[in-house]
């Protein structure tokens, strides 16, 4: 294992100066700096984790919580994951991957240990439990979601309330006038996931806008759940002609329950979905949707944080506009 004193040597400066170029707490000449940096790479040299936290009060890690539910599209959250890992790695982080549903306890454990120099909070719901305590533990942080109140917070998000909206004005501009929504698992509207209300809100309030009938309903993923909503729905609104599917594991089993019934997608009925681009093209009939953009709001919460960690981060809330992607599931409504 290559020590400093061997990459002091190789650049031909003391310890103590590759101590300093290592951990910023002096000012270096841009040559001497650019000199050790090139013997550390030449050496492959690895600094101790431990000792460089002990030297700098700083572990080098951001805490990611992420709690796997039963309820959620797990490959979403698990592509944002790989985003936040790999940016932070860039700008030599390492990434503590918190997966259970602990709530505040985990934010309590993480910021009084000492264990992250920051954190980053996924499955944001609006009356988030674990939010009191982060403002009181005053580390920095940054949401991947949006709660009720903002303030003194910073969150990256897709605009859902503009992506509800703009699923609505898409059906209407085709002639569409009822209008279904299947939404999440009834356990994440019971949660208030921000997400989730957020999207319903933009589209009852673009429905109304625009004079259209919408009913939503929550339905687990499933093909016996789908069937089930699927028959309420034709019972309560048989005229429905569109449907918007912000529920990724509903997709294919709505699309074969369409066919089962004898309606054609879409002739007969349009379908929108709020997915992630491979859900959408590699469904049984190519999917009109709004995408959601995981790597970037993970890259972005990234970058968020570390500037908070280097001293010049702001508070503040970033919505990512969202996209529309015209495919072969839409259509005019049928006369």
């Amino acid at each position: 294992m290559v020590t400093l004193a061997e990459v002091a040597r190789h650049a031909g400066v003391s310890a103590s100066t590759v101590s300093y170029v290592l951990s910023g707490k002096r000012s270096i000449s841009s040559a001497t700096r650019l000199r050790v940096e090139r013997s550390i790479q030449d050496l492959g040299y690895h600094p101790n984790a431990g000792a460089r936290a002990l030297a700098s009060s700083k572990s080098n890690i951001i805490a990611l919580m992420m709690p796997l539910r039963t309820d959620m599209y797990v490959p979403v959250m698990m592509e944002i994951a790989v985003a936040v890992a790999t940016t932070a790695r860039t700008h030599g982080y390492d990434v503590l991957l918190l997966t259970g549903e602990e709530g505040a306890s985990a934010v309590r454990r993480v910021t009084g240990s000492g264990m992250a120099d920051a954190m980053i909070l996924m499955d944001v719901e609006l009356d988030d439990v674990r939010l009191p305590l982060l403002r009181e533990s005053g580390q920095p942080a940054v949401l991947i979601g949006l709660p009720a109140e903002t303030v003194g917070l910073t969150c990256v998000d897709l605009d859902f309330v503009a992506t509800g909206a703009l699923c609505a004005e898409h059906l209407a501009g085709l002639g569409h006038r009822d209008i279904a929504v299947i939404g999440e698992a009834p356990a994440v509207y019971e949660r208030h996931t921000g997400f989730a209300e957020r999207t319903l809100e933009g589209l009852r309030t673009r429905a109304r806008e625009l004079d259209l009938r919408l009913l939503h309903r929550p339905s687990d993923g499933g093909y016996d759940a789908l069937a089930a909503t699927l028959a309420r729905i034709f019972d309560e609104r048989p005229g429905t002609t569109g449907f918007v599917v912000q529920n990724e594991s509903a997709v294919e089993p709505l699309l074969a329950l369409l066919r089962r019934q004898g309606r054609a997608v879409p002739e007969d009925v349009s379908v929108v979905a709020v997915c992630p681009d491979p859900v959408a093209v590699q469904a049984s009939v190519r999917l009109t949707s709004v995408a959601i953009p995981a790597q970037e709001m993970g890259r972005r919460a990234v970058e968020h944080v570390v500037a908070k960690l280097d001293g010049h981060g702001t508070d503040g809330i970033e919505l990512l506009a969202p996209e529309l992607t015209v495919r072969a599931s839409t259509g005019p409504a049928p006369a």
